[in-house]
């Protein structure tokens, strides 16, 4: 799930800062979400879907 996400974000051209900032978070915290040393909480999988326009499964890697 975490390459997911960066690959995400860099596919949308967005730094972690932008993506952090857009979860009302700091860069750290999202860093860490990222990299998988932080799980996910279930409010910011939701708005990640929505920035990202993809269902949680996808980001949850239920697709497969």
């Amino acid at each position: 799930m975490y390459i997911r996400l960066k690959n995400l974000r860099e596919d949308k051209d967005l730094t972690q800062a932008q993506v952090a900032e857009y979860l009302h978070c700091s860069q750290s915290a999202y860093s860490r979400i990222e990299s998988g040393k932080q799980d996910v909480p279930t409010s910011f999988l939701k708005q990640l879907a929505r920035l990202y326009k993809v269902t949680t499964d996808y980001l949850l890697e239920m697709d497969k």
